[in-house]
């Protein structure tokens, strides 16, 4: 291969079973969907063949549920085929069933993001990752060096990353126990990509600072963050939210939240506003502005106390009319 490397996916005769101590051990510290969540059904499992994947696609399997596994070729490889054919191969023969979907994202600006989507778009919104706690450490620096805020912090949640308290050692060794090969990605390795600087240049000089492991000082972070974001998103959900009156007395942290639960329905989920724009909010709040552009075309407006979000989404023909926000768009 040309930019990836691995061994034949070879493996034990059956499925990972939690009767062998190693996967009980790795499974008890897992956290999978309850059958009462929307991914708890089937769990759909993204499996790229890296070790991560692999395990959680094993760990999956040890449940006894019903599991899928759906592999996104990025098409960027020429042996990506291959990776493919012998992910799906590992999955049939531990009982899951395979999704592939072959998707050419080609190479160029942005790549990493454009991947990013098309991968999640495939997977869908209950989709389970394999990423472990130092995926955790590494997206929370990246965030920060970015300028995120409170909410930001608190990175990736268990629900839909269930391996968030394994180390990335752990899936390496799990794999090499039930003898699976995995796909070794080169792109893991591009320093022109922020995440693997971080992971192979800040986190190794942050160890030698601190003179520790500071991936699970980094993750415990993520996870009081994701706490606090909890306790604000539930007292924010007690705010009405075009209400001027309302935001006002709300502290700010539950008042901006209280925004951003709006802005997620009215847009039909677009990303949150960043901070420049809920300074631009703020100043239409607090009377400063009668109205202010936030993203993506919309609009936030003032009126006799009442705040509204409007879109005016461009016709066939050009004209465009004002669109208000409560039902979501979908936006192209």
């Amino acid at each position: 291969m040309d930019h990836a490397s691995r061994r034949h996916l070879g493996g034990v005769s059956g499925p990972p079973s939690t009767a062998d101590p190693i996967v009980a051990a790795l499974a008890a510290r897992a956290v999978f969907p309850t059958g009462a969540d929307p991914a708890g059904a089937v769990l759909r499992c993204a499996v790229s063949g890296g070790a991560d994947s692999v395990a959680l696609l094993a760990l999956a399997v040890a449940t006894g549920r019903p599991v899928t596994a759906v592999h996104v070729d990025h098409c960027l490889r020429s042996g990506s085929a291959d990776e493919a054919d012998q992910v799906a191969e590992l999955a049939r023969r531990w009982g899951a069933d395979v999704e592939v979907h072959r998707l050419d994202v080609g190479d160029g600006p942005d790549l990493e993001a454009r991947a990013r989507r098309v991968r999640h778009a495939a997977v869908g919104p209950h989709g389970l990752w394999g990423h472990t706690a130092d995926d955790q450490a590494e997206t929370v620096l990246l965030r920060l060096v970015r300028g995120t805020g409170p909410h930001g912090l608190a990175a990736m949640r268990p629900e839909r990353h269930p391996l968030l308290a394994l180390r990335r050692s752990e899936t390496r060794e799990l794999c090499a126990h039930l003898d699976v090969g995995v796909v070794d990605d080169e792109s893991n390795r591009d320093p022109r990509f922020d995440r693997v600087r971080i992971r192979h240049e800040v986190l190794p000089l942050l160890d030698d600072v601190a003179r520790r492991d500071v991936v699970p000082v980094i993750a415990r972070l993520a996870a009081q963050a994701a706490e606090l974001d909890e306790l604000v998103d539930l007292l924010a959900g007690e705010v009405d939210a075009t209400s001027v009156l309302a935001l006002r007395a709300a502290p700010a942290p539950v008042a901006v939240a209280a925004f951003r639960r709006w802005w997620s329905d009215a847009t039909g989920g677009l990303p949150p506003p960043d901070a420049a724009a809920i300074e631009r909010v703020r100043a239409v709040v607090d009377g400063r502005s009668r109205s202010c552009d936030v993203a993506r075309g919309w609009t936030l407006r003032r009126r006799s106390g009442r705040l509204r979000l409007e879109h005016a989404p461009t016709s066939p023909t050009g004209s465009s009319g004002p669109r208000a926000g409560g039902a979501p768009e979908v936006l192209g």
